[in-house]
């Protein structure tokens, strides 16, 4: 059901939001009308922060399905409050 999302690992997050492990650049699903020609969504995972979040490689695979998790809910229309009450943020 993913449609027109591409997903990059970048070293880190833009230098006004240094805090964050992912970000998702789009149009969710839910808001979405006539979307043909458009350029694809982005969801960009920020490896660094994530590395120095972790002390364990177990640890920074968690967190990679929790962030992915996160950002790709965006992409179905999911806000930030709901995907707390699930436990995915």
């Amino acid at each position: 059901m993913i449609d027109n999302v591409v997903i990059l690992v970048e070293d880190e997050p833009p230098a006004d939001a240094p805090e964050l492990l992912g970000l998702y650049e789009g149009t969710p699903l839910t808001e979405r009308g006539d979307y043909s020609g458009v350029l694809p969504d982005t969801v960009r995972l920020f490896r660094l922060p994530i590395v120095r979040l972790c002390e364990t490689r177990e640890e920074v695979v968690d967190e990679v399905l929790v962030t992915v998790v996160h950002e790709i809910a965006h992409h179905f229309g999911i806000d930030d409050d709901r995907l707390h009450e699930l436990g995915w943020a």
